[in-house]
């Protein structure tokens, strides 16, 4: 079977003449008519019976005719991809990131890509650090921004584009939320609003708190960053958060106050397949992500 006998076929199917058929093909009557009897000859069954001066589909041809046009549109939509995939100025980018960065970071970043190459489209998964982990070795996304980075991942290659400071947020009528600058310890009595457990950023609040010599209390748990800092603004307890998820996006807002000590940081990473050439219009976003956050590529793979 060949894919000209499947276009032939789907011509006349939809024509229900072969002259009329073998004329919008550009070819000869016979050798449409050639075609066609090959494929029915192949398959074992008559596709077409003849209904007067026309031609019209038996039941079999009629179930046929239904998967060659769902086969044809797909090896178009294939072909549409593959021209995208080598078209550096076109075509679509998968990318994740988690909720965390939803809010500045990705808005920002797509603007400025998009000033330098309109005609490009984004498709976005938002996720926690092991669904984005899954979702790159899934080729669910092509890239993926990733808090923490994945120092060793046999699997996933990329590069931190950026170590972001965490701050204290607290409520507005905390003792402390004058203050420039405070110390980690000074919070040991307060009771925290920490991320759900999954959430990249509750190990790197709990961690930074033992370091600074104590178990937080946890008062109540959220699963967004306008959550816990809508629960810190109301008074039910402190929280850290990083400087990019600050942005006010509502009235009611805490207090942020830069913690001295311990420095409290998390990298955020650009991530993608170890073992998978990215397409060409993935490769310029990763390329211009590389050079907005000041990274310089070397001619070798970083990974």
């Amino acid at each position: 079977m060949e894919l000209r006998q499947l276009h032939y076929f789907l011509k006349v199917a939809q024509k229900e003449h072969v002259t009329q058929a073998a004329e919008e093909l550009h070819v000869a009557q016979s050798a449409v008519s050639r075609q066609i009897h090959q494929l029915e000859e192949e398959l074992g069954v008559d596709l077409f019976m003849q209904k007067g001066r026309n031609l019209q589909l038996t039941a079999v041809g009629q179930l046929f005719c239904k998967r060659v046009e769902g086969i044809l549109k797909d090896l178009d939509k294939a072909v549409g991809e593959v021209h995208e995939f080598l078209d550096p100025e076109h075509g679509e980018i998968r990318i994740g990131f988690p909720h965390s960065l939803g809010i500045h970071l990705i808005p920002s970043v797509v603007a400025a890509f998009r000033q330098r190459y309109p005609n490009v489209k984004f498709r976005f998964k938002q996720g926690m650090y092991p669904t984005l982990i899954r979702d790159v070795l899934s080729a669910e996304v092509d890239l993926a921004f990733i808090s923490p980075f994945p120092e060793k991942h046999d699997q996933v290659a990329g590069d931190i584009v950026l170590t972001e400071e965490l701050h204290a947020i607290l409520p507005p009528n905390h003792p402390l939320a004058g203050e420039e600058k405070i110390a980690l310890e000074q919070l040991k009595d307060d009771k925290f609003v920490l991320f759900s457990k999954g959430y990249s950023l509750r190990p790197i609040v709990w961690h930074a708190c033992l370091e600074a010599g104590f178990t937080p209390k946890i008062a109540f748990e959220g699963e967004e960053t306008d959550t816990i800092r809508g629960l810190v603004a109301a008074g039910m307890g402190v929280s850290l958060l990083p400087e990019m998820a600050l942005f006010q996006t509502n009235p009611l807002q805490p207090a942020h106050v830069e913690i001295s000590h311990p420095k409290v940081t998390r990298t955020i990473g650009l991530i993608h397949r170890a073992d998978d050439k990215l397409p060409l219009v993935a490769q310029s976003f990763r390329s211009f992500l590389l050079h907005y956050f000041g990274l310089q590529q070397n001619n070798t793979p970083s990974e």
